[in-house]
């Protein structure tokens, strides 16, 4: 093992940090890390190590068990953390899984494609005639947001509250501004304690509906419909919308894989897999605290260190990925760990896969003039306290909009 990677490893990795990660890995799978700043903690660059520490019971997900300094700051600040099943172990996770796990079948969320159909094209009518847009703000973000919003029965009007309090609270409260996150917190909290009062007077067929009497039937606490609610919005939201940008950017860098979708769009599928692959939707896997000295990938990782999960390293790693650099919508087999592994495989993974076929499937076939408004250097990556991996802003020229 060598130096401590420095927090903007983490943080800000830029627009292309593959190489960098290469040669870090090909010295050893895992690195010491400063994140968070001051804390005993490892990154792991190595697939085969990722995927072995996804199923390691010994990588606790559970605040419970981080350092005491660490434990007490992120509970009180962050209602993310403190109750969901993405920062759970078994037997809680199972627990706290059971309310949502039938909306997320595929076969369910299927029902769901002519709405979502309907949603882009809506987004792509309010384009403006041959002018430019930012896909981030004009489609990428509002896409997965009315879905969410709709799909848990929550008021998609107020979908501006959402983002902003999901943007805040998807930081690491263990780096972010404390007052921001308990802030937006207790305005989240404020919010939904009403909503799910009204809901629970006239409870419907919704996912919010479903929450509540799970509650009611004491499967959850107030806590942790609170913090399953904020986790399916930012779950449900943000990591979509980077998948879009992030693809989109990758299309139009790579014209003839673009080419290629556009004269076989059942290629669509496959293309999202390799768009997850190469530039997914998070940097990193969420929060895990070794809770006993053990090894990993060859080094020692002591009791109470953090350690961070790196699936874009993962997905360009050369012992799994044949010419991993490579941008390949045709790419078979090509299994990722975009989605997580085992037991933390993410819930929410039939519903983001259909989006993004329907969304690529519908830019593709009703924009075929779209094109980059900026030189592709000049599109900026987001570097905040987060897991996420997306773009500031995406700026492109519509031209020809073809009808719906």
């Amino acid at each position: 093992m060598t130096e401590v990677l420095p927090t903007t490893y983490f943080t800000d990795p830029g627009d292309s940090p593959h190489a960098a990660t290469t040669e870090l890995r090909s010295r050893c799978p895992v690195h010491r890390m400063d994140v968070p700043p001051g804390a005993e903690a490892y990154a792991v660059l190595a697939n085969r190590v990722v995927e072995e520490a996804f199923g390691d019971p010994r990588l606790s997900k559970q605040i419970e068990n981080l350092p005491a300094r660490y434990r007490d700051k992120a509970a009180t600040n962050s209602l993310l953390v403190v109750g969901n099943l993405g920062f759970a172990d078994p037997p809680k996770h199972t627990r706290l899984k059971k309310p949502i796990s039938r909306a997320f079948l595929p076969a369910v969320v299927a029902r769901l494609r002519p709405r979502i159909q309907a949603v882009v094209d809506d987004l792509i009518d309010a384009f403006p005639d041959g002018g430019e847009i930012d896909l981030v703000t004009a489609f990428a973000l509002p896409l997965p947001l009315i879905v969410i919003c709709e799909y848990l029965g929550i008021p998609v009007q107020d979908r501006p509250l959402f983002q902003r309090w999901s943007y805040v609270l998807s930081q690491d409260p263990l780096q972010h501004a404390e007052s921001e996150l308990k802030a937006a917190s207790d305005e989240f909290s404020d919010y939904f304690t009403a909503l799910v009062a009204q809901r629970r007077a006239n409870l419907g067929t919704d996912l919010l509906s479903e929450l509540v009497r799970a509650r009611d039937d004491d499967a959850l606490t107030d806590r942790e419909l609170l913090s399953t609610i904020l986790l399916l919005i930012i779950a449900g939201h943000k990591t979509v919308a980077n998948m879009v940008g992030n693809g989109t950017l990758l299309l139009l860098r790579h014209p003839d894989q673009l080419a290629m979708l556009r004269a076989d769009p059942g290629g669509i599928p496959g293309a999202i897999e390799e768009i997850l692959r190469y530039e997914g939707s998070a940097g990193w896997a969420s929060l895990r605290v070794a809770t006993q000295d053990m090894r990993l990938g060859g080094v020692d990782i002591p009791q109470g260190s953090f350690v961070h999960l790196s699936l874009s390293a993962a997905g360009h790693d050369p012992e799994v990925y044949d010419d991993p650099e490579r941008f390949d919508v045709t790419r078979s087999p090509n299994r990722h760990l975009s989605f997580g592994h085992g037991t933390h495989f993410c819930i929410g993974a039939p519903l983001a896969r259909l989006q993004g076929e329907i969304a690529f499937s519908t830019l593709l076939r009703r924009l075929p003039d779209l094109a980059l408004a900026v030189p592709a250097e000049k599109v900026a990556w987001v570097a905040d306290s987060s897991l996420s991996r997306g773009l500031e802003a995406l700026p492109l020229r519509v031209g020809r909009r073809l009808p719906r």
